[in-house]
């Protein structure tokens, strides 16, 4: 049954006209740079059937949505858009054919139908899924994408054991730190690298075995040394325009590599992996298929509620400082998880 509308969706009549309550959101008319993420008032949604309506408690900030803004991602929304999706908060509304949900209900969202840089998200009801109590709401906005991309990675497509070794490139990021805790937490023995002194205490802070500075430029033969000469067997890579040629020297027989990430070109020999019989597995999580998708939220919320995943939040900024949560999120050597908070004040200059 669908839920009474809550006081900000309630539809009003003035003078015979229907007016809508508006609520903030992120717009985006132009791509270019973090300067287009403009903070506007538009009309609250409603849920139609099968529908949501989450009021925002926090909203992740993911790297991929710095590309779709400056136009450089292979997929580019219509203007103007709202950026995001991933987001935690409470069931504000339902709409008809939702049975799964009420208002009032803890969630996190993995995907939204309005974007999720607003107050109030409108999604579809398999896009939502239930926050254990235990888990903060900036916690849960860092599922939708940085968890369940690092699942996925490792195990739908690079197939992880337990018992096997697996690398992180980028351990420190929100991708990197989900996929540490995910392969620790499944037996295995984790190796991560970073970039600074801090990135690599919080890598070794979420489980990692061993880790290794990537901007030594031995560090692929300390990887090396690290397995005795016998090779890694999954490589999450999450920048392979920089790693991926090497990644394939340091691979055990049967080795297999999840490209999570890359920025650009990249130049590999083939016969590395010819000689290691290795596997390159690419991955979007657009291609992900429902089965699938249902399958790793699941566990996601089930590493929630018995603690084994722990979302790092390092940075909280207000609704209105998108812009600079943006170049945040890309800067050199960040770690952690960003978030956005529409309750936070935004601060005075």
């Amino acid at each position: 049954m669908s839920g009474p509308p809550l006081s900000h969706v309630t539809r009003l009549m003035f003078d015979g006209t229907e007016v809508r309550e508006i609520m903030k959101a992120i717009r985006v008319h132009e791509f270019g740079g973090p300067e287009v993420l403009r903070q506007e008032e538009v009309p609250t949604p409603q849920p139609g059937s099968g529908q949501v309506l989450v009021r925002m408690h926090a909203i992740g900030v993911n790297p991929v949505e710095t590309y779709i803004r400056a136009g450089t991602y292979a997929n580019k929304p219509d203007l103007p858009y709202t950026p995001g999706n991933d987001g935690a908060g409470v069931i504000e509304q339902v709409g008809s054919d939702v049975n799964e949900f009420k208002p009032g209900d803890r969630v996190y969202t993995a995907g939204s139908i309005s974007g999720t840089y607003v107050e109030f998200a409108l999604c579809r009801a398999e896009q939502v899924h239930r926050l254990p109590a235990n888990a903060s709401f900036a916690q849960g906005a860092a599922m939708g994408t940085p968890y369940a991309t690092a699942y996925r990675g490792l195990f739908q497509r690079a197939r992880a054991r337990p018992g096997e070794t697996v690398l992180v490139h980028g351990a420190s990021g929100g991708v990197g730190t989900a996929a540490v805790q995910l392969a620790r937490s499944h037996g295995m023995r984790v190796f991560g690298t970073a970039g600074s002194d801090e990135g690599r205490r919080l890598a070794r802070d979420q489980g990692a075995h061993e880790v290794f500075d990537h901007r030594a430029p031995n560090q692929f033969q300390q990887i090396m040394m690290a397995t005795g000469g016998r090779g890694v067997d999954v490589i999450v890579e999450l920048l392979a325009n920089v790693n991926l040629g090497k990644d394939l020297t340091i691979l055990a027989k049967g080795g297999r590599v999840a490209i999570i990430g890359s920025r650009g070109r990249v130049e590999i020999d083939p016969r590395d992996t010819m000689q290691r019989d290795v596997d390159l597995r690419g991955m979007v999580m657009p291609n992900t298929p429902p089965e699938e998708l249902a399958s790793i939220h699941a566990a996601l919320v089930a590493g929630l509620e018995n603690g084994t995943l722990r979302p790092v939040i390092v940075k909280e900024f207000p609704l209105a400082e998108a812009a600079e949560a943006h170049r945040s999120v890309m800067e050199p050597g960040a770690f952690g998880k960003i978030v956005l908070m529409p309750g936070k004040v935004e601060r005075m200059n």
